[in-house]
């Protein structure tokens, strides 16, 4: 098995001319898209539908009038003004997914970075949508799955690196390779050698080495996490989207491209 992490946007179009075919893909992005849809199938949603563009979003209502529109531009949820003339039902904060909200229902769901990341692993055998919320299920059901490559995708901000992309990528990394580097940042061990692994493993290995003792001061200098503790209504959403394996389940894109919860102990396809 080999890993890799893809730290920026900038190398999202280049993955898409990649063939994926034998690969896993899993998509973090942790402010806040991929933890939102955790959150959202944690709490009981049928589904959660990925779209690019607010058009989009609104022609998949049209024909599934029941669904509900959720999503954000500049980290707020999207009102009349932006849609023509709708309101979303839900924005981008996880906490706003709450079971009495979305129980049995499918969400459309627009965002900028995590749906862009979603849609360049198009061609994966496997796409997972994670976070530190389902980080440990995540991780537990790419080592039985044992694919011929891992791809650690982080969504960024924009076209830049999102700190916090890195870190819960640094953070599966430790998980899938079994042994954590030590504050001292050790050389890796012979275990490990039987695993493939880019610089770009390494890179995100070390970051969240340096960072996992206090994980939410590190975070609050991210550009994202800087944006959101400045807004009162959503800073609480930083501090939730980083609680380790609140939400243990698997968050699987499904052929028609839609999210959806799988149990770990689910037949693997």
């Amino acid at each position: 098995m080999r890993i890799d992490v893809i730290l920026t946007p900038a190398e999202l179009p280049a993955l898409m001319r990649r063939d994926l075919s034998k690969a896993a893909c899993v998509v973090f992005d942790v402010l806040r898209a991929t933890s939102t849809f955790v959150t959202a199938l944690h709490n009981g949603a049928r589904a959660i539908v990925p779209v690019s563009e607010i058009a989009e979003a609104l022609a998949f209502r049209q024909k599934q009038p029941e669904a509900l529109l959720g999503g954000e531009r500049d980290g707020v949820r999207i009102r009349a003004a932006q849609s023509g003339g709708v309101d979303f039902d839900l924005g981008n904060s996880p906490r706003e997914y709450t079971p009495d909200k979305v129980r049995g229902k499918t969400i459309i769901s627009t965002t900028t970075n995590g749906t862009r990341a979603l849609r360049a692993c198009a061609g994966a055998k496997t796409i997972l949508a994670a976070s530190f919320l389902n980080l440990t299920a995540t991780a537990d059901f790419i080592k039985k799955m044992q694919p011929a490559q891992v791809l650690l995708v982080s969504a960024g901000t924009h076209e830049n690196t999102a700190l916090e992309d890195v870190l819960v990528a640094g953070a599966m990394c430790e998980m899938l390779l079994g042994k954590p580097l030590t504050p001292a940042l050790s050389p890796l061990g012979r275990g490990e050698a039987v695993l493939q692994m880019g610089d770009s493993v390494e890179i995100a290995r070390r970051i969240y080495a340096r960072a996992k003792a206090d994980l939410p001061t590190a975070v609050s200098v991210s550009e994202n996490a800087r944006r959101l503790l400045a807004i009162p209504e959503l800073r609480d959403d930083v501090q939730f989207c980083l609680r380790h394996d609140a939400c243990p389940l698997i968050a699987k894109m499904e052929a028609d491209g839609s999210i959806r919860s799988q149990s770990n102990s689910s037949k693997q396809k």
